[in-house]
């Protein structure tokens, strides 16, 4: 008996050997409804460590450290899966082909582990949302700005404004990119002084990103983020993903190029991880004279334990670059001066000419805004998770322009300008290093020194307002330089929040959100152009003798990111701070078909400026105390579904909305506004999800109202030592949105969106007037109003949609397009425009339709064919379709033209009897056409 015992306990410890130390192998092929493989799909062993990811051909091996278990399947946009497997010790078990249900709206939770990231999920959180998916930007974004790959989503619009590099702005309901939040894995990169988002600084993240999303409307982030119009969440990669690498080229129009390598180890035995990517591009522009070059660098480097219950990730990412810009917006008639009638230069730039026979732009921006991160994800139970990220960016650049002028004439006045348009920089530099030149009405002058030097300053050469009374009187002694506005930065941040499963059904989020910003706002001077010197005397304590500068900076990126640079500064020096202090909170029900949540978050900002160019040391304005203002916001919604089909959701929220930094301190100057107000919005949203294997759409409508907008105006038309504010600006947004895609077949897929919208502003406005050297009321000066109710907002298309297709036409090879159309849009509005009640409302530029397709072939390659090949071609406006893209001016067709003093109103007649018209549009406005047709061509080798 005793014997059988021991041979019973042998046996029962060898099988629990084995079973511990079994080893075997699973593999598989994850595929969608389609047949179509999954590459990057994530595959995990549930309980274990063990994970990976599948290959270009969507298959997957991964080791088991157990004989039986699970698998966890999850992909972004479709539904996860989870299998039971069993495998014998040291055997391979091929599940064969996994099918994955096409969820379009859904990021993974096993992807995003942090629970800082506030990724809104199908069918369960309820706010209007779209995914744009890693091989989508991959494949479609091609040599367009990075902010275009979302044109096709429901009100949201997108221009390239300028045309520059990185230039391009977008908005989301009729809200500029100012009061859309951007979030980049949990962090908010909005400007902390004006809400500012700069794509140029960005351009990296098309690299880099698995995925985004845009929440439109109040957005499901937990932070007192500005989103008025929607929060964009950018995801990049994590340094865990499955190993191996790819290295890509490029070329397109313009002399495109971009070369790209990357590589990413996997996860480790040990937990570690890391993964690398750098690029480089460059191009002359679409637009004159915007030549470009930009760098992209991405480093994660990540450790798991082996519990699974720590996960640290550190990653920096930074996209150094410079590019000339197109900053003069031209009037349509000049762009058909340099082209025809019919037929305008598009491409026109008024800003591009030559210098020592090269091309030469004055105005040039560049910039490096490097971000690094560190995320801690603390599991620290079954019901309990404290997610935590750190973060730093440190940003150092500027944008380049002219400062000065000669006889009145500014950089690209009509004295500088060539017969084919460009400007004659030549010329310039000609002027200023004492060469004699045809000015002043054809006159032959030579430039007249200032104490035995050539002295530049920020004089324009004229004087006088050009009245009876002040007629201009000219010099000879000004000229012109280039000068650099610097706009750089130094901000930390931290977001810590703690998860806690409350019951099976009831969900806490809490935590914190502090921020310290630094801004350093200077001017230096970067070339004289032939000059000595440059005068400056705006340093309070050096007038009235001032300073001559001879020292220059070039206008190269700045590389070293911890140099502050000693700079000689001209013009205006001030430094900007801003303290963010934040709590927030978020309780979230699920049960069943039912998930609901309610969300508060307060903020307390601090707004202090530093001036020693305005202010004398002993002025107190020198250095102001902080001034503190609270706001906050409190949003709700629930979402139910009816069925495995159909779900409907609802939502509303109250934001109270801090103004921005040159708000409280307008014009510059360190007085506090004293008309200072928390904007309001209110938000209302309901919405229709229906899902089904072949079809997917989601409806949805909303209104929005924002209260107390905050707007600077210009000055006066009688004194240019004044500027306006507008008080009691407040708009209402509302729409509905059509969102839907279909696998026609297995080979053919069709997507289709749809968004109607009417915005305009409610109510009236006042404006008041200020004198700009210390902000305080211009006397004799009676607010008045401005009839602004029920205009249209303008700058954004209020009706899009959009339809396109992809066909498989052999195995791998696949044909894309897609329409988009732009209707009612507005030009963008001044209010000062607006003083007569009798107004005609906002200018309505023509509608627009664009044609863009593609072509994909990915052939395999290596031993066991799990390495890959991949061509694509992409052609944006494939038709050359010229269009009107924005508009910053309001001058109506049946407007009077202009007359003289002493000349009887209309006498000259209309811009439309006069011919002035392009496409229906008066020609004197002054506009920014999109680009005509573009193309690039990308090979990529996937290992």
């Amino acid at each position: 008996m005793k014997t059988m015992k021991n041979w019973l306990l042998t046996g029962l410890l060898f099988m629990v050997v084995s079973t511990v130390f079994s080893q075997g192998k699973v593999t598989g092929t994850i595929t969608d409804a389609s047949g179509a493989t999954l590459p990057g799909a994530n595959v995990a062993v549930k309980g274990s460590p063990s994970g990976t990811s599948t290959d270009f051909d969507g298959k997957f091996t991964i080791d088991a450290k157990t004989s039986t278990g699970e698998l966890v399947i999850t992909y972004l946009g479709y539904d996860s899966k989870t299998l039971q497997f069993s495998v014998s010790n040291g055997g391979t078990t091929n599940l064969g082909e996994i099918v994955l249900s096409a969820n379009s709206n859904e990021l993974s939770e096993i992807v995003v582990k942090s629970s800082i990231v506030d990724i809104a999920k199908d069918r369960k959180t309820p706010v209007a949302v779209s995914t744009i998916k890693a091989a989508e930007i991959r494949e479609k974004l091609g040599t367009q700005e990075f902010p275009e790959i979302l044109r096709n989503t429901p009100s949201v619009y997108v221009t390239k404004s300028g045309g520059g590099f990185g230039d391009s702005r977008i908005n989301i309901r009729g809200f500029n990119q100012n009061n859309i939040a951007v979030m980049i894995n949990g962090m908010p990169v909005n400007d902390m002084e004006n809400g500012s988002v700069y794509w140029s600084n960005w351009a990296g993240l098309s690299d880099v990103t698995s995925a985004m999303q845009v929440q439109r409307g109040l957005g499901s982030s937990k932070l007192a983020t500005p989103s008025v119009g929607g929060t964009i969440n950018i995801v990049t990669k994590s340094s865990d993903m499955k190993e191996g690498g790819s290295f890509s080229s490029g070329f397109g129009n313009a002399r495109n190029f971009k070369i790209q390598g990357s590589y990413n180890t996997g996860k480790l035995s040990n937990g570690l991880s890391a993964s690398v990517l750098l690029s480089q591009t460059m191009g002359d522009g679409y637009i004159n004279g915007t030549q470009f070059e930009g760098s992209n660098y991405f480093i994660a480097l990540g450790y798991g334990t082996k519990d699974d219950k720590h996960n640290f990730q550190i990653t920096v990412t930074g996209a150094p670059q410079w590019h000339n810009q197109r900053s003069t917006v031209s009037t349509i008639a000049t762009y058909q001066k340099y082209g025809s009638l019919t037929d305008p230069n598009i491409r026109y730039n008024a800003d591009a000419g030559y210098l020592n026979g090269e091309e030469y732009n004055i105005r040039k921006n560049y910039y490096h805004k490097p971000v690094a991160s560190f995320n801690w994800d603390y599991k620290i139970n079954e019901t309990t998770k404290l997610s935590s990220v750190l973060y730093a960016s440190m940003g150092r650049g500027a944008g380049a322009g002219a400062t000065g002028g000669v006889g009145g004439n500014l950089y690209n006045g009509s004295a500088f300008v060539l017969p084919n348009g460009m400007v004659d920089y030549d010329k310039i530099q000609a002027w200023n290093s004492g060469q004699g030149q045809v000015f002043f009405n054809g006159a032959n002058r030579t430039r007249t020194m200032i104490g035995g030097v050539y002295q530049n300053s920020s004089n324009t050469g004229r004087s006088g307002a050009g009245t009876t009374a002040s007629p201009y009187v000219y010099n000879t002694t000004a000229g012109i330089s280039q000068t650099s506005s610097i706009n750089s930065h130094d901000w930390f941040g931290a977001v810590i929040n703690l998860n806690k499963k409350l019951s099976n059904t009831l969900t806490l989020d809490f935590g914190i959100d502090a921020r310290t910003y630094t801004g350093y706002h200077f001017t230096v001077v970067n070339d004289l152009l032939g000059g000595g010197e440059f005068y400056d005397n705006t340093v309070a304590s050096l007038k009235p003798a001032g300073r001559h500068i001879t020292a220059t900076y070039p206008t190269d990126v700045q590389w070293n990111v911890f140099d502050k640079k000693n700079y000689e500064k001209i013009s205006f020096n001030s430094t900007g701070k801003v303290r963010w202090y934040g709590a927030f909170t978020q309780l979230e029900y699920s049960k069943d078909n039912l998930t609901a949540f309610v969300q508060g978050a307060i903020s307390q900002q601090g707004f202090k400026r530093e001036d020693d160019f305005v202010y004398l040391p002993t002025d107190p304005l020198t250095s102001t105390d902080y001034e503190n203002i609270l706001g906050g916001n409190v949003k709700g919604g629930a979402n139910y579904n009816l069925n495995e089909k159909n779900n409907v959701y609802v939502n509303a929220g109250y934001y109270s909305r801090q103004p921005f930094f040159n708000s409280v301190y307008p014009n510059n100057r360190s007085t506090v506004n004293p008309n200072l107000t928390n904007e309001k919005i209110i938000g209302f949203e309901a919405g229709y999800g229906f899902r089904s294997r072949f079809f997917n759409a989601t409806v949805n409508v909303y209104n929005t109202t924002w209260n107390d907008r905050y707007l600077k105006g210009n000055a006066l038309p009688s004194d240019a030592t004044t500027y306006t504010e507008y008080l009691g600006l407040n708009e209402v947004h509302s729409g509905f949105e059509l969102e839907a895609n279909s696998n026609i077949t297995e080979k053919l897929k069709v997507n289709a969106m749809f968004s109607y919208g009417i915005w305009e502003y409610k109510g009236n406005a006042t404006v008041n007037a200020y004198y700009q050297a210390d902000n305080t009321p211009v006397v004799g000066y009676t607010a008045s109003p401005v009839y602004m109710d029920k205009v249209k907002v303008g700058d954004a298309a209020q009706m899009t949609a959009s339809l396109g297709a992809s066909y498989e036409v052999l195995t791998r090879v696949t044909v894309d397009a897609n329409y988009n159309f732009n209707d009612k849009l507005y030009a963008g509005l001044s209010p000062i425009n607006f003083s007569d009640p009798n107004n005609k409302g906002a200018l309505q530029l023509p509608s627009y339709g664009l044609v863009d397709a593609g072509f994909s072939y990915k052939m395999l390659v290596g031993k066991d064919k799990d390495k890959s090949v991949n061509f694509r071609l992409n052609v944006n406006n494939l038709f050359d379709k010229i269009y009107i893209a924005e508009s910053r001016t309001n001058t109506f067709a049946d407007d009077n033209l202009p007359v003289a003093t002493g000349q009887t109103a209309g006498s000259k007649g209309t811009y439309a009897s006069n011919g002035m018209l392009y496409n229906g549009v008066a020609n004197v406005n002054q506009v920014f056409f999109g680009f005509g047709r573009t193309w690039n061509f990308a090979l990529r080798y996937d290992f």
